[in-house]
């Protein structure tokens, strides 16, 4: 098992004060948990109503709660919160795309972009953020021990079969990922059950386990090009139930650039399964003409 650590996020001083974008999961509060424990003082919390849990909440010294949507009120709490150092922590549920209701200011945003996904509205936020002075640090600061470098994490590395399905499904997650399709697939003997869409990583496994039960292999790699302040790969207890439910028998992420929360507990599942788990060397961009 690989136990080595990867070079910290956070390369300049430990911040007294930190603001926390938190959106869903256990992922904001770990985040914080770990900050505190590298010395961060105060720790404030922007949250969403629907979509950041309560405990993130608890944890925090201050907490301003934003509609999703809302810019306007999100930017003016960014601003009087006066914490010069940011980090955004948790998804947003893909969903809230299509049924939240911008306001004017979170519209003229949108119809600003060339397109709407994860990248560009993500993106945009963070350049507003960064306009108010406000240093936004790559997401998985802090986070330096959950992001595995290369090498099998579980007892039993993957078969013959299952290691053939992982190049596939990686070959296939960076082409799709460049298309802004998604960046989970799932794959079994060669077959590609299920490519990541607007669905999600968990909808995406729960549709290839479906289609291809039991032995299915998932790979997650980071998308091409991404922006290491806001897209970053995480996996999480709830997609390793969710891996269970699905019966796969391995999960594939790039090292350097995923995130595991509660990584131990994590590896002791997939062991206590029979389930395969490694992480692969960070890998090149991949062009559709590249993947048969």
């Amino acid at each position: 098992m690989v136990t080595s650590r990867l070079e910290p996020a956070m390369t300049s001083p430990v911040p007294e004060r930190l603001l926390v974008i938190a959106g869903r999961g256990a992922y904001p509060h770990i985040l914080i948990e770990s900050a505190r424990a590298q010395g961060v003082r105060h720790i404030a919390v922007i949250a969403f109503p629907g979509e950041t849990e309560r405990a993130v909440a608890r944890a925090a010294d201050e907490v301003r709660w934003v509609p999703v949507g809302a810019l306007r009120r999100f930017l003016d709490a960014v601003r009087e919160l006066g914490i010069r150092d940011a980090v955004m922590a948790g998804q947003i549920a893909p969903t809230n795309l299509f049924r939240v209701r911008p306001d004017a200011d979170a519209w003229a945003l949108l119809k600003s972009l060339p397109a709407w996904n994860a990248r560009t509205i993500f993106g945009a936020v963070v350049r507003k953020i960064e306009e108010l002075g406000i240093r936004v640090h790559r997401a998985d600061s802090f986070m330096e021990t959950a992001m595995p470098p290369p090498g099998v994490l579980t007892r039993r590395p993957p078969d013959d079969r299952e290691q053939a399905d992982i190049q596939l499904g990686r070959r296939v997650a960076k082409a799709t990922s460049a298309l802004e399709v998604g960046q989970t697939v799932v794959v079994k003997d060669g077959v590609i059950l299920a490519v990541e869409a607007f669905e999600g990583t968990d909808e995406a496994i729960r549709r290839g386990g479906r289609l291809g039960g039991p032995g299915a292999v998932v790979v997650k790699t980071a998308r091409t090009g991404h922006d290491m302040r806001y897209d970053i790969p995480v996996v999480g207890l709830q997609t390793m139930k969710v891996l269970r439910k699905a019966r796969a028998s391995a999960l594939a992420v790039e090292a350097g650039r995923t995130i595991l929360l509660e990584r131990p507990k994590l590896i002791e599942l997939a062991d206590r399964w029979g389930m395969s788990v490694i992480a692969f060397p960070a890998s090149e961009p991949v062009s559709p003409e590249e993947v048969s």
